[in-house]
């Protein structure tokens, strides 16, 4: 350890933990005939073990995702029924403009908002004021948008200009149903994810919040930066969103329902369907379906 010290130009105590990250990579691992020492790994060995924690972590992630959204659905959607006769639906854009603007007027600390599907250009005019001031004041926000919208001109140019403005924004293939939390003490959710005609639900208790920040801070971890690219898997060479619409369209879901759940188009989710069984030598969509289970795409 001292020579590998001296060649490296650090202290043996760095060496130490640098071979403990190393060995946590597997990229070294103690040597059969030299007790007490360790063996570097073939790169390729070691890189593909890593890969493949990396892949076995975000699969645990978009399981405890899928699980959460299943929960929060459902807590928004009691809470909905019970508050009906309590006046906390909001019906009408108006109305959730005018809860949206008094909600960011008294905003302090930050804002997060997760913004699934396309946005209308008439949305996103009336939102640049309150985020202009909001961001003024020093509120810090952040945003989640999918994937799809990287292609949307207007809600690109929105989010660029978010984060011009000192904003953070992120992107995902899927992302948590729509929300703005501020201050981590109130929040507005769809009455109906599936509808958003159906109004909004203004939300203050601990145990709903709790759950909505728990929710934003899962997909928050698994999506990419805004500006950064999203690579393809070096070993399947699928991106993110065709990973996702493999397993959307293995669980049983339609192209149309597959679309909805990434914000493309059922014309779209068929290019990539196309691409990909192309790239796995297959025939049919059943076919592709062996296939890329075989190779564990899935």
């Amino acid at each position: 350890m001292d020579d590998i010290a001296t060649h490296c130009g650090l202290t043996p105590v760095q060496v130490h933990d640098h071979l403990d990250e190393l060995g946590r990579l597997t990229l070294v691992r103690a040597s059969a005939d030299r007790p007490g020492q360790m063996r570097a790994v073939s790169p390729d060995i070691g890189l593909a073990g890593i890969l493949a924690g990396q892949e076995a972590e975000l699969a645990a992630r978009q399981a405890q995702l899928a699980a959460s959204r299943a929960v929060v659905t459902r807590m928004v959607a009691e809470r909905a029924e019970h508050r009906t006769t309590h006046g906390e639906r909001l019906l009408g854009m108006d109305a959730i403009r005018s809860r949206l603007e008094r909600m960011g007027h008294s905003a302090t600390t930050e804002v997060l908002s997760s913004q699934p599907g396309n946005q209308r250009p008439e949305d996103l005019a009336a939102s640049r004021p309150a985020d202009a001031e909001a961001l003024g004041r020093g509120i810090t926000m952040r945003t989640l948008y999918q994937d799809a919208t990287r292609n949307q001109r207007h809600v690109a140019a929105y989010a660029h200009w978010l984060l011009g403005q000192g904003s953070e924004v992120r992107t995902a293939p899927t992302i948590p149903q729509r929300m703005v939390v501020f201050d981590r003490t109130q929040a507005l959710v769809p009455i109906d994810p599936a509808d958003n005609r159906k109004g909004a639900l203004y939300v203050t208790e601990p145990g709903i919040l709790a759950a909505l920040l728990d929710f934003f801070e899962q997909a928050w971890n698994t999506a990419v930066p805004l500006g950064a690219t999203t690579p393809e898997d070096p070993q399947t060479s699928l991106t993110p969103t065709e990973r996702e619409l493999l397993r959307l369209l293995s669980s049983g879901l339609t192209d149309d329902a597959a679309g909805q759940r990434l914000g493309i188009s059922s014309r779209t989710v068929g290019r990539h369907m196309y691409s990909i069984m192309e790239r796995l030598g297959a025939s049919s969509r059943f076919e592709a379906g062996i296939k890329a289970a075989h190779q564990g795409w899935l």
